[in-house]
């Protein structure tokens, strides 16, 4: 029993290496993973499994008329991994073919190989995993071919010499052709981890080729963000040419055939038209398929991804393999699911950047709309100073009225964009020359200003309306001289504003009411609208902090980030965009 042992394990090595050969094929990757499989794929399966039966019998040890043989593991583990008619299928082929051999076991092993066939194939339509475990495998072929040792004894005859045979195949056959079935489900499992491995390069690709191409994506696609990234995709990948197109354009093209694959020409290739017109991936395994109009074109093979944004078709990615060389010129299914993955990443980048800038709109024209606001709200009061001097003073109110007109000229040249502290201050300036043409020795004015911070950029019309405020209700309520003080310091990556009069003040009810919109004198519209910039354009921490007491004035603050920019680059990125 023991040299017998022996024997079957050493021939079983010979269809273990067949097993280790078959687990590289493509078209047995495609059955384990049971994906888009024909009725061609399932006969396939059936013949090759069924002829490592056939394999096992003729490997077998000839042993009283019968054979100790591997021939059960054919038809199981094509029942294991294919299901109950694949199983079937290879059990029949095994077994007929058995049958025909002879010998007194002829028929109980024929009967045996297709049940153990089909057994296999139940076990797996019926569990749940993605594969049967290796040790599933080894219980399943330990009591198949128990119940075929079974069988031999219920079927053959004379039953003396059945039960001789028995005694001397049946340990040895039990425990190699289940181990060999555990085997097999072992190579299976390498099949699934080597599936696993990819997706994760793949995933670890992809994500690299992400972080790299979001901030030239994040422009919109156009020539210069395609050629940007297609020359990463290139670097990062195999693949022989990367392209990008629009829906008629070739956008960008490198790698080979670039002499004719020119940015800015429209679409050449047949294929990339098809997979436009469809809106769906589109494979072309040869020359043909891709179909360049031009005659030495290097392009082989192609894999072509349509990109959408929010379901619109905008373009496509296309991966290429070619060259003269004639050897790894055909696209890979590594490739075609990096390309799938690919495409999707860069319409989720497509999308993102459109949000992204359809947000940057409204953040712009909510600014606007809410510094459209305040202009009115300066003016009337303005006026309302110009109008007392109109017969008092008609040449002061003259004077008035133009520095009136070029504060206003400079602001309109400036709405929803930045200007310096200094321009900031200067407005403030121009606006306390009319309040002071009013107001006279009443109101006095101390500035407290770090000259470093002039240079540094602000959204224009944030500190007018606050010292327009202090003045008018604050200093002006009171009927004797006040004070205005404005403060402005460098405090690292912030800079800090302060403005504090020593005016009527306000109640804490007061107090609690004021971001409310249309509460309090006039519109209603000056703090509640220098909150809402500050908060729309930086955060919550930047917003107004306020303190007040009935009597004794108020004191208002702010912080802004620094920014060095040049305010007309505020916007740049926004209205550069390509969409």
């Amino acid at each position: 029993m023991y040299d017998l042992l022996i024997i079957l394990a050493e021939r079983f090595s010979i269809i273990a290496l067949l097993a280790f050969l078959l687990s590289k094929a493509e078209f047995f990757k495609k059955m384990v993973y049971n994906t888009a499989l024909t009725k061609k794929d399932l006969l396939i399966t059936m013949l090759i499994f069924g002829l490592i039966g056939i394999a096992g019998t003729y490997l077998g040890v000839p042993i009283n008329d019968a054979i100790a043989n591997s021939r059960v593991v054919g038809p199981m583990v094509a029942g294991l991994i294919g299901g109950p008619l694949v199983g079937l299928g290879a059990g029949l082929i095994a077994g007929v073919h058995r049958f025909f051999l002879g010998g007194f076991t002829a028929i109980s092993c024929g009967i045996s190989t297709i049940i153990e066939g089909f057994a296999g194939g139940l076990i797996r339509k019926y569990y749940k995993g993605e594969y049967i475990p290796w040790e599933y495998a080894f219980m399943a072929g330990f009591i198949g071919e128990g119940v075929q040792m079974l069988i031999i004894l219920a079927t053959a005859k004379p039953f003396h010499q059945a039960v001789e045979l028995v005694k001397i195949i049946g340990i040895p056959m039990m425990v190699v052709n289940a181990t060999g079935i555990g085997i097999f489900m072992i190579m299976i499992k390498s099949i699934f981890d080597e599936k696993e491995q990819i997706a994760a390069m793949q995933a670890k690709i992809a994500l690299d080729i992400a972080s790299k191409t979001l901030p030239y994506l994040r422009k919109g696609l156009n020539e210069e963000s395609a050629q940007k990234t297609a020359e990463i995709i290139l670097e990062c990948t195999n693949v022989s040419a990367v392209a990008i197109t629009d829906k008629k354009r070739i956008l960008a093209h490198v790698g080979i055939a670039s002499d004719h694959h020119k940015p800015g020409m429209s679409i050449l290739t047949n294929a990339t038209k098809e997979a436009i017109q469809k809106g769906e991936i589109r494979i072309a395994k040869s020359k043909e398929e891709i179909g360049c109009p031009y005659e030495n074109c290097e392009l082989h093979s192609a894999v072509i991804v349509p990109l959408f944004k929010y379901d619109k078709l905008v373009g496509t990615l296309k991966l290429y393999k070619g060259g003269k060389k004639s050897r790894g010129n055909v696209i890979t299914n590594t490739e075609i699911e990096l390309a799938k993955g690919l495409g999707h990443l860069i319409s989720y980048q497509l999308e993102i950047a459109d949000a992204e800038y359809q947000k940057k709109l409204a953040t712009e024209a909510k600014l606007n709309a809410l510094q459209s606001q305040i202009n009115p709200h300066f003016l009337f009061n303005s006026l309302n100073t110009v109008i007392s001097f109109i017969r008092t003073n008609p040449e002061r109110a003259r004077e008035l009225l133009i520095n009136l007109s070029e504060y206003f000229r400079h602001n309109l040249r400036n709405v929803g964009k930045y200007i310096t502290i200094e321009e900031e201050l200067n407005n403030i300036n121009a606006y306390l020359y009319i309040e002071k043409a009013r107001f006279g020795d009443k109101l006095n004015v101390e500035q407290d200003v770090d000259i470093s911070v002039l240079s540094c950029y602000m959204p224009s019309f944030i500190l007018q309306p606050i010292v327009e405020n202090a003045v008018k209700h604050g200093i002006l309520p009171k009927g004797e001289r006040g004070t205005v003080k404005i403060k402005i310091k460098d405090e690292g990556d912030y800079i800090s504003f302060y403005v504090e009069d020593d005016g009527v003040g306000m109640t804490e009810e007061e107090l609690q009411n004021l971001f409310k919109k249309g509460v309090g004198k006039g519109a209603g519209i000056g703090l509640y609208n220098v909150n809402e910039r500050l908060t729309v354009a930086f955060c919550k921490e930047c917003a107004l902090s306020i303190e007040s007491k009935l009597g004794e004035g108020t004191k208002v603050s702010f912080k802004i980030p620094k920014i060095y920019l040049q305010r007309n680059d505020i916007y740049e990125e926004a209205e550069s965009v390509n969409y």
